[in-house]
């Protein structure tokens, strides 16, 4: 993605290491950016999706997403050379769309395309489903997964939750009752030295 639009390579990698949406990601700041020596994490606008009488309001709030140190380095430089206030913008450096799909379509309709995958099925939303599962796999508690997500329990449970016995194998057999192991038979005795 880096070697195609460096711009929207960053954007890429922002998604796909905090799954967050497209139209969270494109409202960050650069004072969103705490770049801290160990521990780098970015302030994610929250989406305001949902009902409520305050979903305005909540455009407004943010909430803490743990990145990587390379992650950071990257922003971190990226914003250095700017003075916008936006954190990550479109190649001419103009802010994103309020739709970014918009900006991006084409390159990820070809990216898509070019890995044989429909375009139609896939998008760069479905960078959000990956951040989810590796921290379900590795048992993060539900709670945090939701909120480092902007998302609800119910809603990781309702999309989650039919796969959860494909990867729970360890954790189910803790509950196994233990049969005593087979002992051979010592009335067998080996013919032909088998």
């Amino acid at each position: 993605m880096y070697d195609r639009d460096v711009k929207l390579g960053l954007l890429t990698d922002v998604l796909a290491q905090t799954g967050s949406r497209p139209s969270q990601a494109i409202r960050l700041r650069i004072e969103d950016l705490h770049d801290h020596p160990t521990q780098p994490k970015l302030m994610m606008p929250k989406s305001a999706k949902g009902g409520g009488l305050n979903r305005a309001e909540r455009k407004f709030e943010h909430y803490s997403v743990p990145i990587t140190l390379a992650l950071a380095a990257k922003l971190k430089a990226a914003a250095a050379r700017r003075a916008p206030e936006e954190l990550l913008t479109r190649a001419n450096g103009q802010p994103w769309s309020r739709d970014p799909s918009r900006d991006y379509y084409v390159d990820i309709r070809e990216i898509v395309e070019s890995i044989g995958e429909d375009p139609a099925r896939v998008t760069i939303y479905a960078l959000r489903h990956p951040s989810i599962a590796r921290r379900l796999l590795k048992n993060v508690p539900i709670r945090l997964v939701a909120s480092l997500h902007n998302t609800s329990v119910g809603e990781i449970e309702s999309n989650y939750s039919r796969f959860i016995c494909e990867y729970a194998d360890e954790p189910a057999r803790v509950g196994l009752l233990e049969d005593p192991a087979p002992q051979p038979a010592d009335n067998v005795v080996p013919i032909g030295g088998r």
